[in-house]
């Protein structure tokens, strides 16, 4: 039987069940089809791997119905302290009276467990893990994807979603802007003494950022946080080779006493830092989602939800399109989705992209003003107003899933 359904998934991965489980509450139904076992990435154990997800993600996974299963995970962020070398002239964010915080953070295993628990018990979704796609197809009529073991799924749009080197994407032929800044992010947990407040600390540094982000607690009581230090690709090396004592002591030097005494470090791992935006997001009976379509620096951490913003859109394109009778791969459809994501994506990827530069220029006069340009925003609430709204994803045309 032709077990055909609307949306062809390719990447399962937290962006990829996002938008099938999106999809199903508007009764959209997915082939969802994924190389990794999900065993392997729910394995227990915190590494470090985490994800900030601001005010507008946060109503994404509420009106999806994931809030219940992720409340008791996620650190809440009560402000965001900006910092060039912890000299003086730092930008604190807080929320609005209003606002509880500034969004939450999340162990990536935990969100992944959500979504992969939702997705086993959604009928409109097909989920096929440990499997590889061999050829992919589209024409006027539909898409299809064959996997190695031979099955062959079809579905009326394909949806590329496999990151940042998405075979999907280059097999369209979709042209590429794209960089390498030869630096690596370090990832590690860190657990310390003292609380860290709910606090996340950007502090800049001429090598990359170096980032402290909130994590809750773990079973015996003691103090979390993530952390994300960027240091140059000739280093990286080195650095991971460092042993637990060495490496705790050159935390230590840039974060200083912050959250007194780092008791230990979890595994460490590392990844390639570079820029990519595509020239476009759509093609024939294809989207494109996530990294797959624009990969950023994680220097404002808005890599994940730039990605959930793509899913909101879409799936209210194809929702809207329906009730007009459009079919998902219909080339109205698909065209406005390319209007609607087009121009924000690339707006915060130029953005961060800026402010990776701006903040790597060496030398005292560089960061004097910096500083100097900090204290201005810290002192212009609505300048500072519109940095904060644009954190929480809540600046622009909001699709209808991200609104609270």
């Amino acid at each position: 039987m032709d077990d055909k359904k609307d949306l062809l998934i390719l990447g399962g991965g937290l962006v990829g069940m996002t938008l099938a489980l999106a999809a199903a509450r508007k009764g959209l139904s997915s082939h969802v089809v994924d190389r990794a076992d999900p065993a392997a990435l729910t394995a227990e154990g915190f590494d470090g791997r985490a994800s900030a997800i601001s005010t507008a993600s946060w109503s994404l996974f509420r009106n999806i119905g994931l809030a219940e299963r992720l409340e008791p995970h996620g650190c809440a962020i009560s402000s965001i302290a900006v910092t060039d070398q912890m000299k003086p002239g730092q930008i604190d964010f807080q929320p609005e009276a209003h606002e509880p915080s500034l969004g939450r953070m999340f162990a990536n295993r935990e969100l992944r467990l959500a979504l992969f628990e939702a997705a086993r018990d959604e009928p409109l979704i097909s989920w096929h893990a440990k499997a590889d796609v061999v050829a992919r197809q589209r024409d006027e009529f539909g898409v299809s994807a064959t996997l190695g073991d031979g099955q062959v799924l079809r579905a009326s749009l394909l949806i590329g979603a496999e990151g940042r080197g998405s075979p999907t994407r280059e097999e369209a032929g979709i042209t590429v802007a794209k960089w390498d800044y030869s630096h690596r992010a370090i990832i590690a947990g860190l657990v310390h003494e003292n609380p860290h407040d709910n606090v996340a600390w950007e502090i800049f540094y001429p090598a990359g950022p170096f980032a402290l982000l909130p994590m809750l607690d773990n079973a015996e009581g003691q103090h979390r946080s993530a952390l994300v230090w960027t240091v140059s690709e000739d280093d990286a090396a080195g650095v991971l080779k460092l042993s637990d004592r060495a490496f705790l002591a050159e935390v230590d030097k840039r974060m200083g006493d912050l959250f007194g005494s780092i008791e230990s470090v979890g595994p460490r791992s590392s990844f390639p830092l570079g820029f990519h935006h595509t020239a476009r997001i759509t093609d024939q009976r294809l989207a494109l989602v996530g990294d797959a379509a624009h990969g950023i620096h994680p220097i404002a951490g808005q890599g994940l939800n730039l990605g959930l913003r793509d899913v909101g859109a879409l799936v209210q394109v194809l929702d809207d399109g329906l009730r007009l009778g459009l079919e998902p791969g219909d080339a109205q459809v698909l065209a406005r989705y390319e209007r609607w994501r087009g121009l924000d994506a690339f707006s915060v990827a130029l953005a961060t992209d800026s402010l990776t530069r701006l903040f790597g220029i060496p030398g005292k006069a560089a960061s004097a003003i910096r500083r100097f340009g900090m204290g201005g925003v810290e002192r212009m609430p609505l300048l500072k107003r519109w940095f904060m709204d644009e954190a929480r994803g809540v600046s622009g045309e909001l699709p209808e899933l991200l609104r609270s």
